[in-house]
């Protein structure tokens, strides 16, 4: 059984619960010959020490590690204080390919400096649904060809530094009204309509990502029963036999409500296998990770999982190793002017995507501005929590004389209730929710400044700056703008914001 344990090890990528790593989970990592491992954000502290970790992965791991983590840009990354890349929807919105490679190729030279070769980005999800609760800005947008291009240009930027990809969440995120990570969704479409729009993406890229994540989604047009991540019809009928993918098929994480509240890890883990999939992601508990290994085990001891077949999972993995080396590959008294020429980039794509919606208008420098915004800075659990209303009002002090109220509950605050003293009303956005009916029907700001979900501009009328993240520089875009010293040349990449219908 412990060859079987061996090979069933490197099947999966794990959690891990720490800092630093322990002498239990070294002992694990080595015992079962583990070679996959997600960081979050959570495991990180510093560069100092994220580097010291990823090193230590290295040395129990192999020469075939595999160190992961989820550096998409907007609000959904782990390590903070690199550079700050922009959100996908951004660079849809500059709609300039040669930008969206030099981001891939920054986020890339930052992640691999920390230790990691493997960046779960760029998201190949189309987004034309403006309530979905866990995709929104994260889409490069909602046409096929034209978001695809941005994000393959991405992917070409991360490859040439040497940090593989893993495009997501095949076959289609994007049109859905469940978050995954808290319920089982269903994308209910004909197969004509998969094929045009959430296939294309992936089908474009099939040739060249390294890795493809699967979704934990039921398409009952491919596949009445089982989620995609579980779908032998999904994983190896469309993408590997009609798209002809030979790359990574590794799952999301498998201890998403929509499969852990389902499924044993497992079986889950084996259903996942036999679909098709290369690796499980089991970033459950230790005591799940090691369910997922014994039965992973059992199910190609008994032949579920033929021997060849395994086999073969293990080649298209020690490829993706080989192909993307884990470590450091730059000389490190090159890294502070790089950093600095890489935080002018990404200043420059936040400010590229910056987008325009209605006619807003600048008050004069030195005006009295109302600043609303939330009290609390909230995460999605997929996100990093949001820009805390103090720090706008920072920023906008830069230009103006601010006053800041901020609000619990969007449903229950009393716009009505604001002083009409004249001041010039800002609203900034912060969270991913959309508003409620309350305050789509009670409130209407001079401006509105979107600083996350594109979608909350269209809840209110009421002119509005689109940023598609709250990162520093997302921030400081906003403020050039109010100084006069740029214009908000983005275009919304998706329907609804530039005079086409969306049912909001």
């Amino acid at each position: 059984m412990n060859d079987y344990l061996a090979l069933a090890g490197q099947l999966i990528m794990v959690r891990l619960f720490g800092t630093e790593l322990d002498a239990d989970t070294d002992t694990f990592l080595r015992r079962y010959k583990v070679r996959g491992a997600c960081l979050f954000r959570q495991n990180m502290v510093d560069a100092a020490q994220l580097t010291r970790f990823t090193g230590a992965l290295r040395d129990a791991m192999g020469p075939e590690a595999l160190i992961a983590l989820d550096q998409e840009g907007g609000a959904v990354v782990r390590s903070t204080w690199v550079p700050a890349p922009p959100s996908a929807m951004a660079l849809g919105a500059a709609n300039d390919p040669r930008l969206a490679r030099e981001v891939g190729a920054a986020v890339a030279r930052a992640v691999r400096a920390l230790g990691f070769n493997w960046n779960f980005a760029p998201v190949l999800d189309l987004n034309n649904n403006p309530h979905n609760p866990v995709i929104a800005e994260r889409s490069f947008g909602a046409d096929p060809d034209t978001a695809t291009g941005i994000a393959m240009a991405w992917m070409e930027g991360s490859e040439s530094e040497g940090v593989a990809c893993c495009v997501k969440h095949f076959p289609g995120h994007g049109d859905t009204h469940v978050d995954s990570h808290r319920d089982l969704p269903t994308v209910d479409k004909p197969l004509a309509e998969l094929a045009r729009f959430e296939f294309a993406p992936f089908r474009i890229a099939a040739p060249k990502a390294s890795a493809v994540m699967t979704a934990h989604i039921v398409y009952p047009a491919l596949d009445p029963q089982f989620p995609a991540t579980m779908s032998r019809p999904i994983l190896t009928g469309i993408l590997r036999e009609r798209f002809g993918y030979e790359g990574v098929i590794i799952t999301d994480g498998m201890d998403m409500h929509a499969i852990a509240h389902r499924y044993g890890a497992g079986e889950a883990a084996v259903n996942a296998l036999v679909a098709g999939a290369d690796m499980v992601m089991a970033i459950g508990s230790r005591e799940t990770q090691v369910e997922t290994v014994q039965a992973i085990a059992a199910a190609i001891r008994d032949g579920v999982l033929p021997l060849p077949e395994v086999e073969a999972r293990l080649a298209r993995l020690a490829r993706l190793a080989a192909a993307h080396p884990a470590g450091p590959a730059h000389d490190a008294s090159e890294a502070p002017e790089r950093e600095h020429d890489d935080r002018a980039l990404m200043a420059r794509a936040w400010r590229a995507g910056l987008t325009a919606l209605g006619q807003p208008q600048r008050p004069p420098r030195g005006a009295p501005v109302r600043l609303v915004a939330r009290a609390d800075v909230v995460s999605d659990g997929v996100s990093e929590s949001g820009v805390p209303a103090a720090a706008i009002a920072a920023a906008l002090g830069r230009l103006y004389q601010v006053e800041l109220l901020t609000f619990a509950d969007a449903e229950t605050f009393d716009w009505s209730a604001l002083p009409q003293d004249g001041r010039f009303t800002i609203l900034a956005s912060t969270s991913r929710r959309r508003y409620g009916p309350h305050a789509r029907a009670t409130w209407r700001p001079d401006l509105h400044v979107a600083l996350w979900n594109p979608y909350q501009a269209l809840d209110f009328d009421a002119p509005a700056l689109m940023t598609y993240g709250f990162a520093a520089p997302a921030l400081d875009a906003v403020v050039a703008w109010l100084a006069g010293e740029i214009e908000a040349q983005g275009t919304c990449p998706v329907p609804g914001f530039n005079g086409t219908a969306v049912v909001t």
